[in-house]
């Protein structure tokens, strides 16, 4: 089985890319025993998603891939965008993130939003990056208590309840993650 990096240490992350896609052993950071924080400096998700993917690769000398993923919110112009992590604060908490985002949308009649992923892909031969997005609005109140992140608070186009009400199943099928990973993997397919 092929083996690929995935460039992070987000494990809620490896779980989802891993049931999309079983065809390569995926290895997250902790998995090669690399603990070093990556800096994401790019003021965009494609900037941050090549940054960390280039780091690795420069590493371990062996394909590779990262994400940056991120909420924008029309109301709020794009934002949290890249910030989404830390949107309340430098510690990246869930529960102060989306509490942080139901304060500043309380008067909001415009509540449209997507989840924007962006992988970038490093290889010897190849640097290329891959988008998937999936468009929605931010609900009222949280609700729900799957997945991770704005997932309680974000309702996918289609639907009437959140990420994090709906089942795994049906929110892998939808993600933005999971759009992004079927174009990589695609993509790999091509190459073989």
């Amino acid at each position: 089985m092929k083996e690929l990096i995935f460039a992070t240490h987000n494990q809620n992350k490896v779980e989802e890319v891993k049931a999309v896609f079983n065809e390569y052993n995926i290895n997250s950071l902790a998995d090669v025993d690399y603990h070093t924080e990556i800096e994401e400096t790019a003021k965009t998700f494609e900037g941050n998603a090549l940054l960390k993917a280039k780091h690795i690769y420069d590493v371990f000398k062996t394909a590779v891939f990262a994400d940056d993923s991120g909420l924008e919110v029309a109301e709020l112009y794009g934002a949290p965008g890249v910030y989404s992590a830390r949107f309340a604060g430098e510690e990246k908490n869930h529960k102060k993130n989306n509490a942080k985002l139901l304060e500043v949308l309380a008067e909001a009649t415009n509540r449209k939003a997507q989840f924007k992923t962006v992988i970038a892909y490093v290889d010897a031969n190849t640097t290329i990056c891959f988008e998937g997005v999936v468009k929605g609005e931010i609900a009222t109140e949280l609700s729900g208590t799957g997945g991770f992140g704005y997932d309680p608070l974000f309702v996918p186009e289609g639907y009437n309840v959140t990420f994090g009400a709906l089942p795994s199943e049906v929110k892998l099928k939808l993600s933005h993650r999971s759009r992004a990973i079927a174009l990589l993997f695609e993509h790999l397919k091509s190459l073989t």
